[in-house]
Formats: structure tokens, sequence, C-alpha cells
């Protein structure tokens, strides 16, 4: 599988290829030359790095962006072990890739997973992160989680498949495509949204519902619902959901720096705007 690209990219990299990690290649990308560096991480590899095809072209007249497609889906490989998709695994391919891009230091950028990402990058290697732009992070322990997800069980063989029903192990494998049809829907919720959804169900074709399954393996997936096992192989790190969890890593206090928080939905749609504004 390769990566989908619904159309033509209104910007083109300045330089790309790959960092290889245990084995696993990454592939980055990046655009333009400025003189400050943003590092737009991927998200859960339900997508690849197209996710930010609206925000390449113009940021790259004013920084360097670089990116990379998270393993297991667009051009990087795809690995088989669910061990390879930790969160661990995601902030040690930044760093792999600032290194290739010869950034020694860079504003990380990310979204829903890839917010909490760049939070982890932040904390673990402050000297590599000047600032963190976190979009509707999923940082879990911090906010109850949604009633309406978390009703329904991930690992149960159901009757009916309905709503948020459809993010479950058995229907992926049945009827992958439909799933991602409701789940982006969910995320672009907004009116007049239908390119967003629909160029998100053709990059999450790009990565197969046996691979995605690899990723709900792992923390916080696998602690959040205590999901035990992917058929054929354990996965790591899977824990008794009535033990509670490790609480979030926090990265060492700084004494200056601010905290600009905003609210808007999880992928909300990025209108254009309007002059004077």
């Amino acid at each position: 599988m390769g990566r989908t690209d619904t159309e033509t990219p209104a910007r083109l990299p300045d330089e790309s290829g790959y960092v290889q990690r245990g084995g696993v290649r990454v592939w980055w990308e990046s655009y333009g030359t400025g003189d400050r560096t943003l590092l737009l991480l991927p998200t859960w590899s339900i997508v690849h790095s197209r996710l930010w095809k609206a925000q390449i072209h113009y940021l790259a007249r004013h920084f360097r962006v670089v990116t990379f497609d998270g393993r297991g889906n667009g051009l990087s490989d795809r690995p088989d072990d669910p061990a390879a998709y930790a969160d661990s695994e995601m902030v040690a391919d930044a760093v792999a890739v600032l290194d290739a891009v010869g950034a020694g230091r860079a504003v990380a950028v990310g979204l829903s997973c890839g917010g909490r990402f760049a939070l982890t990058l932040a904390a673990t290697h402050p000297e590599r992160v000047g600032g963190v732009v976190a979009i509707a992070p999923a940082v879990p322990e911090l906010t109850p989680p949604h009633p309406w997800r978390d009703e329904h069980d991930f690992e149960a063989q159901l009757d009916v498949y309905e709503g948020w029903a459809k993010e479950n192990r058995h229907y992926w494998l049945q009827d992958y495509r439909d799933f991602l049809e409701f789940f982006f829907a969910q995320m672009y919720n907004e009116p007049h949204s239908s390119k967003q959804i629909d160029d998100c169900v053709a990059w999450g074709l790009d990565i197969t519902p046996e691979t995605l399954l690899l990723t709900e393996c792992v923390p916080p997936f696998a602690d959040r619902r205590g999901r035990g096992d992917v058929p054929g192989r354990p996965c790591p790190g899977a824990r008794d959901p009535r033990r509670p969890g490790p609480a979030p890593a926090v990265g060492p206090r700084r004494p200056r720096g601010r905290a600009d928080r905003r609210s808007a939905g999880h992928a909300g749609r990025h209108r254009a705007r309007t002059p004077g504004s």
C-alpha cells in the first residue's frame, strides 16, 4: 500500500526521504527554508501526513515545515509488531526526522494523538522543542471519557453495529470503510465538510484494519479499554481494566512560558478568513 493524494498538492516538498529505526522506515518531507522549523506531527495511524495539506503551503512561506507519515500509513512501513506503534516510538521517529533535516529545535504541532506526541516530545526532549501547539490533544486521564463511545465494548461481537458501536474490532474487519465514513463524519461534524470527510476516508483506506488494530494494543488505547490481544499476537502493555493506569507523564517545569488554550471541535473545518477579520 502507498499514500493516496486526493488531488495535486498545492506545494511539493523541497526535500524528502526516509529515516530508519529498528528496521522500520519512516517517510519525511520538508517544505520552505524559514529560520524557524515547524514539525507537523502525525496523529493516529488512521491517516497520514496529507492531513496537513491545507496548512503546508501557507506555513512554508514563513517557516521550514517538516512532516512525516506515522508508521502504519502513507509511505512509511507497516510493522506487524504492536509495540512498534507505542507513543515512545512515534516520538523517537520525530527526533530522528529532526536529525535528518538538520533541525536542532522546532515548534511541535499536533492534532489529536499528535497533540499527545507533541507534549511527550517536549517533556522528554525539551532541548529539541521551542514550543507546542496541541490541537484537540488526545491526552487520557485529564478529562472523563465520552460516555457515548465508552458504553460500547470494542471486543464484543454485536448483533447490530450502529453509531459508536462501529468502533469495534469485529466491525472493522467486517466493514472497515463504513466505520471510516462514520468516524470521520464525527470528526468533521460541521456543515459543508464533505471534502474533508472524503479525503480522510481515502487516507484511512491506506492502512488495513488489521494494521490499525495493532495500534489499539498499546497505551493509551489498551489502558483505556483493557484490550488484551490481537488474534495470533499478544498486546504488550495491556493491563487489567479494573486497575487504575499510571498518571500521565509531566515534563520539567519551566520558569517562563505561556499557555494559550482555545476551544474548538476535535477536527473542525478550517474556514477561510474573511477580509478584515
